[in-house]
């Protein structure tokens, strides 16, 4: 306690006033003196007791506080309650909490980055396999040169879809860190659903499935990043869409919000993977073999980050409703 620089100067203080004050009244009368000298040591002797008593608990509160941060969360801080500890306490409960809190949710991200590195590797590893089987065909002398155009095609698709995979986990990564700024473009709506759609018109037309447009409005937002949310939807629709199905996708502009809802003429989403058609790397039991399970992620990551909704729900096939609103909901 003495190894206090404050407590240290207020007792040698106190002694002097002791000393003083003693050596006076004695002059006076010797009894006077040893009066005012018990007296002053008396309140010598409570000071420094109830110092102590004070130090004593904070070394008790220091202790705790240590134990919390080395883990132990079984420590109760609500017997320093008296006093200056009752500020204190509030101050370092509320601490307490924000590092409990803190200590979860890096425990969670280790969680979430163990599972998703995890993923990632089985999701390269299924076309990296084939890679190297396909690989193992085309060494092959006795191959016709029709059978190692097939092969070679073959493994452009494969290196095709790590190039996509690795392309939107590298997408998914910036929205998740908070590194993409959007910007604000003015397009109609009628151009950026066109815009989304131009790389599917192809496979649709292969797949004898029929796209239906109906926008009518402008949209504000970010149109290369809209593009790519709109454009994952529709993939998903026409993958889930038979041969000589249609894909809808209706659009409009009013004071409060932009909305485009995309609709397709499969069988729907199972109920068993509505609640979680938008988490990463899911796929349910009716997706395409060559399906990673995250373009619906990335998709509603882009519009909720741009103030918008997207849900999933079942009328006469699936249903994605995007929802761009223009005040803060």
């Amino acid at each position: 306690m003495m190894r206090n620089n404050e407590i240290y100067r207020t007792f040698l203080i106190q002694c002097a006033i002791t000393v003083t004050a003693s050596i006076l009244t004695a002059i006076l009368d010797i009894r006077f003196g040893i009066i005012t000298l018990i007296i002053c040591i008396g309140f010598i002797a409570v000071y420094m007791i109830s110092t102590g008593k004070r130090y004593r608990r904070f070394a008790k509160l220091s202790l705790d506080i240590d134990r919390i941060l080395h883990g132990d969360n079984h420590i109760s801080l609500e017997k320093y309650e008296e006093g200056e500890f009752a500020v204190l306490q509030s101050e370092l409960y509320k601490m307490v909490n924000r590092l409990k809190h803190q200590q979860q949710i890096l425990q969670d991200d280790k969680i979430y980055l163990s599972d998703s590195i995890a993923d990632i590797s089985h999701q390269l590893r299924t076309p990296l396999t084939s890679i190297n089987l396909l690989l193992t065909k085309l060494s092959a002398s006795e191959l016709t040169d029709e059978k190692k155009f097939e092969i070679t095609h073959r493994l452009y698709e494969m290196l095709s879809r790590i190039d996509w995979l690795i392309t939107t986990l590298l997408k998914i990564s910036r929205l998740a860190a908070g590194t993409v700024d959007f910007r604000t473009e003015n397009t109609s709506l009628s151009e950026l659903i066109q815009k989304s759609c131009s790389p599917l018109v192809i496979p649709m037309e292969i797949r004898d499935q029929k796209l239906i447009i109906n926008a009518d409005g402008n949209f504000s937002g970010d149109i290369s990043w809209t593009c790519e949310a709109i454009g994952n939807i529709v993939k998903n629709c026409m993958e889930h869409t038979p041969s000589g199905g249609n894909i809808s996708i209706k659009a409009i502009d009013n004071a409060l919000y932009t909305e485009i809802v995309i609709s397709d003429s499969g069988d729907g989403i199972a109920e068993k993977d509505l609640p979680h058609i938008f988490e990463r790397f899911y796929k349910g039991d009716d997706s395409d073999e060559n399906s990673f399970g995250i373009g619906l992620a990335l998709a509603r990551m882009i519009v909720t980050r741009q103030n918008g909704t997207l849900k999933a729900e079942n009328d006469s096939g699936a249903v994605f409703t995007m929802r761009f609103y223009k005040t803060t909901i």
